[in-house]
């Protein structure tokens, strides 16, 4: 019953920055990390950034020393600071839940929003 809705993306010239905001509704049992994954056209889903509930971060290689996550578990929200754009950082970004079930990981997602990094 997890809702989830992004924004903050849009067009960016290349060194630029954006902030993109994920908020959650909807009752997030047993919700073990919350993320952002990115697909551009023609490649698969990749992980971006993302934060569990304990703090821990992990960072896709191409995401370090530029974005920041950041979450508040309380409020159920996730964001991701994106410094130092590039274009091949242009894909839509999608805000993501995992959850522990049976059977495995269960992952909600949202509808995502579109980064451009153009001239």
């Amino acid at each position: 019953q997890v809702q989830l809705v992004e924004s903050g993306g849009g067009l960016v010239q290349p060194g630029g920055s954006l902030r993109l905001s994920c908020a959650a509704s909807g009752r997030l049992f047993s919700t073990y990390a919350m993320g952002w994954y990115r697909q551009a056209p023609g490649n698969e889903r990749e992980l971006v950034a993302r934060v569990s509930k304990d703090g821990s971060i992990q960072y896709a290689d191409s995401a370090k020393g530029r974005f920041t996550i950041s979450r508040d578990n309380a409020k159920n929200t996730v964001a991701l600071q994106m410094n130092s754009l590039k274009p091949e950082d242009t894909a839509v970004y999608l805000c993501n839940t995992r959850s522990l079930v049976a059977g495995g990981w269960y992952d909600v997602w949202g509808q995502g929003t579109q980064v451009t990094v153009s001239s």
